[in-house]
C-alpha cells in the first residue's frame, strides 16, 4: 500500500532524519539512500524494515548532521593536483608575459584536490539514533497504511456481498437449466419426427446425462465457503497472501461454473462474478 512516514532524532549533537515512501508492489522491495558511514549497516536497516513491512516498494532516505567534535583526516588527490599544475605550466608557456602567481596555496584551493572525511564509521550512538528514527518513520508509515487498509477492507467486503448475491442468483437459476434443456430437446425431436411423441425413456436419459455434465452444485458450495473464509481472514492483521490464494480459488470455481453451465443467464452471472473477483484481486495485491 502507499504511504509516507518520517522519523527524527535530535540529541547530543546528532540530528538524524529518516523518510520512507511506499507504493504498491506484490513483493517487498527496499531501496536505501543513506550517508556513507551507514553503508556497512544497510542489512540492519533492511532487517528492521522487514519486521514491519511484507509488501510494497519502499524508498528510504536517511539524512545525518553530526555536530559532535570528531577526529578528521585530510586526503590529497595527487592526480588532480598534478593535472592542475600541468595545466598551469601549459598556460604559462602560451602566455609568457602574464604574471605568474601560481603557488601551492593556489593548488589547495582547486576543487577535489583536498578532501576531509571522518576517520571513523558510525559509532554506537549514531547507530542507535538511526534505529530510533527509523522506528518512528515505520510507525507513522504503518499508521497511514492502516487507514488505507481499512478503506480497502470495507470496499472488498462490500464486493464480497455482491459476489454472494450473484452466487445465490446462479444457485436459483441452476435447477431450471435441466428443465429448459428437456423442453428444447423434446420440441426439437418432435419437429424432426413431424409431431410424433419421442421415446420418454430415451429423452429422460439424455436429460440425465446433460444434468450430470452441467451440475455445478459443488462449485457453488465451494464459492459459499470461500465467501465465509474471506470474511474471516479479513479479521486478521496480515492477510495479503492468504487472500491472494483465496481469490485464485474464487476464479477457478467461477471458470468451472461458466464452462459447465451451458446456459446464457448463468454465463452472464458468471461473467459479472468474474468482474467482481478481478476488482478484489487488484485490491488484494496491495495488502500486507
Amino acid at each position: 500500500m502507499t504511504g509516507y512516514g518520517r522519523g527524527e532524532y535530535k540529541n547530543g549533537g546528532i540530528e538524524l532524519t529518516v523518510e520512507i515512501k511506499t507504493v504498491n508492489n506484490r513483493y517487498l522491495d527496499v531501496s536505501v539512500k543513506c550517508p556513507r558511514i551507514f553503508n556497512a549497516f544497510e542489512d540492519i536497516i533492511r532487517s528492521q524494515i522487514r519486521e514491519k513491512l511484507t509488501r510494497g516498494h519502499a524508498d528510504v532516505y536517511i539524512g545525518l548532521s553530526d555536530k559532535r567534535e570528531k577526529e578528521r583526516t585530510v586526503y590529497l588527490d595527487e592526480g588532480a593536483a598534478k593535472a592542475y599544475a600541468d595545466a598551469a605550466r601549459r598556460i604559462k608557456a602560451m602566455f609568457p608575459d602574464a604574471v605568474d602567481d601560481f603557488s601551492v596555496t593556489n593548488i589547495l584551493r582547486f576543487p577535489d584536490v583536498i578532501k576531509t572525511e571522518d576517520v571513523s564509521n558510525a559509532d554506537d550512538e549514531s547507530l542507535s539514533a538511526l534505529k530510533a528514527a527509523l522506528s518512528g518513520a515505520l510507525e507513522k508509515l504503518n499508521g497511514m497504511r492502516k487507514i488505507e487498509g481499512e478503506k480497502l477492507k470495507a470496499d472488498m467486503l462490500a464486493r464480497m456481498d455482491t459476489i454472494e448475491r450473484l452466487v445465490a442468483e446462479i444457485e436459483k437459476r441452476a435447477p431450471l437449466v435441466a428443465e429448459g434443456y428437456k423442453a428444447k430437446l423434446e420440441s426439437k425431436i418432435k419437429k424432426i419426427l413431424d409431431g410424433a411423441e419421442p421415446d420418454e425413456g430415451r429423452l429422460l436419459t439424455e436429460v440425465a446425462v446433460f444434468t450430470d455434465k452441467s451440475n455445478i452444485d459443488e462449485e457453488l458450495t465451494r464459492l459459499h465457503s470461500h465467501v465465509s473464509q474471506f470474511r474471516e481472514i479479513c479479521k486478521d492483521t496480515l492477510v495479503g497472501r492468504k487472500l491472494d490464494f483465496l481469490v485464485q480459488e474464487f476464479n477457478r470455481e467461477t471458470n468451472t461454473v461458466c464452462s459447465k453451465s451451458n446456459d446464457l443467464e448463468i454465463t452472464r452471472l458468471g461473467l459479472a462474478l468474474k468482474n467482481e473477483i478481478e476488482k478484489i484481486r487488484e485490491q488484494v495485491q496491495n495488502l500486507e
